[in-house]
């Protein structure tokens, strides 16, 4: 059977398939990255790391949600269930879920991202399985479109691709999925 041959990689041909070149301000999680690496080993490390990120990004600071793992498209992040975060039942509130893999999916997609491509978010589905109660923890795991996904040709040229963050209790149970997705785009 005949197949049509792979259609170019959309990605620069020096692009580092390991994530963006921490080296080159253009990838858009090349900083975070950075700024993760060296925070990290320190002790107390990932704390700031949450806070600086919190404080770049205020809405999703507000959540105090902590990252934990943070590579080229991977990223893990908690949240202790509080005051702040409950809904009337003493578990966690559904948007707080939702704002946690949305935050998960986020730091998972910009970390993978190529020099020259941006993203931003165009739609968030939550489906929630049991009440999160404790410590959560998100994880999302994410892998940039490879060549057989090229963008469109022109000005504007975009993709849509789906990023999912499975939240679990201490006891490794799923309490929600949240699958956020994507527009790409190369930077003008």
């Amino acid at each position: 059977m005949d197949h049509p041959p792979p259609a170019a990689d959309p990605r620069p041909a020096d692009a580092n398939p390991a994530g963006p070149d921490p080296a080159d301000p253009a990838a858009p999680g090349a900083t975070l990255l950075q700024q993760w690496r060296r925070l990290s080993r320190f002790p107390g490390g990932t704390l700031l790391f949450s806070r600086l990120l919190g404080f770049k990004v205020p809405y999703s600071g507000a959540l105090g949600a902590r990252v934990r793992i943070l590579e080229p498209g991977h990223a893990v992040v908690t949240l202790r269930v509080r005051r702040g975060v409950r809904n009337h039942l003493g578990s966690a509130h559904a948007v707080a879920l939702t704002n946690l893999g949305e935050l998960a999916t986020g730091l998972s997609v910009l970390t993978a991202l190529p020099t020259g491509v941006r993203g931003i978010v165009l739609r968030l589905e939550s489906e929630y399985l049991k009440k999160g109660r404790g410590l959560l923890t998100a994880e999302s795991r994410w892998t940039p479109p490879a060549g057989d996904v090229p963008f469109p040709a022109g000005a504007g040229g975009s993709l849509d691709h789906w990023a999912e963050t499975v939240i679990r209790d201490g006891e490794g149970s799923e309490v929600a999925r949240v699958r956020a997705l994507w527009r790409l785009g190369r930077k003008e």
